[in-house]
């Protein structure tokens, strides 16, 4: 397994509403557009729960990555649990193991939001087998 690389990419998001699947949830598909170190786009879907304007409400995503991350170039996917309480936010975020293609094979890694703007920030923390 190669080294840890530590990298910082940004993405633009659209969430287009669609019909629950389960009673009492949201669903949003989403599509984003990636530059800095992941350069492509991502499709995905986002259900969610709860009541975010009361501040308790929670969601989970599927999206695959189609380009290339540090130059290298296949489709990963990536993975969220995020959580709103009045304690406050939590999100975690990663590469879904064995989801990597063409020279992304092996990738593996989380993410980190730095910033939630309309230009969205991370840092994507993430290894390669050598």
């Amino acid at each position: 397994m190669s080294e840890e690389r530590t990298v910082e990419a940004q993405f633009t998001i659209t969430l287009t509403p669609a019909p629950g699947i389960v009673a009492e949830t949201g669903r949003f598909d989403m599509t984003k557009d990636w530059t800095g170190a992941i350069r492509g786009t991502s499709d995905g879907v986002m259900l969610s729960a709860g009541d975010p304007r009361l501040g308790a409400a929670g969601y989970v995503a599927l999206e695959v990555v189609s380009g290339s991350l540090d130059g290298r170039a296949g489709t990963f996917a990536l993975a969220q649990l995020g959580r709103m309480t009045s304690a406050g936010q939590k999100l975690d975020w990663e590469i879904v193991p064995g989801s990597g293609t063409g020279d992304l094979i092996g990738l593996a890694g989380t993410i980190e939001l730095l910033s939630a703007e309309e230009v969205h920030n991370l840092r994507v923390t993430y290894t390669l087998p050598d």
